[in-house]
């Protein structure tokens, strides 16, 4: 039996940007994404961007909301969140700035990952706000980091207030989402 040790490469931005499809790459370790979502899930990520957009120009906010745009987090990690809104105008290319706000759309394919690593990670980074859509329970999970670095859970009833950018308060329809 052969005590070779097993060679696990770490990736970096760079050997990222010259991949061909669609990775993603958590802590050096090449993660390929998931075939493109049912209509469902495009549906809620639709209406997500409008009524995000909306509460951004009614709340007259410099911020962005961009859609399926990579964030590159580290040298090492790069990811493709369904939903990011960013303070200031949108980026010519990646997101490379800790993002004010994400959102995941669950898929049956990225349920698990959405919710435990890429939750850890967001949290990790100071992502101030992750939300969480469910579109088979037509749930909208709202979690807002605490002053200790943990995320908390954020009830919403009818409206969600969301705090970003250090001087935008939005209100955002969670009943509008899921029509």
């Amino acid at each position: 039996m052969s005590t070779a040790p097993k060679f696990n490469p770490h990736y970096t931005v760079d050997d990222y940007r010259l991949w061909d499809g669609e990775w993603e790459l958590w802590n050096g370790v090449a993660v390929a994404m998931t075939p493109s979502p049912f209509g469902r899930h495009g549906t809620l990520l639709a209406r997500i961007t409008t009524v995000l957009s909306n509460a951004i120009d009614e709340a007259d906010c410099d911020a962005s909301v961009i859609v399926e745009v990579d964030w590159i987090v580290s040298r090492d990690t790069v990811l493709r969140p369904d939903l990011t809104v960013v303070c200031g105008a949108a980026p010519e290319r990646h997101v490379e700035q800790t993002p004010a706000l994400v959102v995941e759309v669950l898929s049956d394919a990225t349920r698990e990952r959405d919710l435990t690593f890429k939750k850890e990670l967001y949290r990790n980074e100071s992502v101030p706000w992750y939300l969480i859509v469910d579109p088979d329970g037509s749930t909208l999970t709202s979690l807002r980091l605490d002053d200790g670095g943990q995320y908390i859970p954020v009830e919403s009833h009818g409206a969600l207030a969301i705090d970003i950018c250090d001087i935008c308060s939005l209100s955002v329809s969670v009943e509008r989402l899921f029509r």
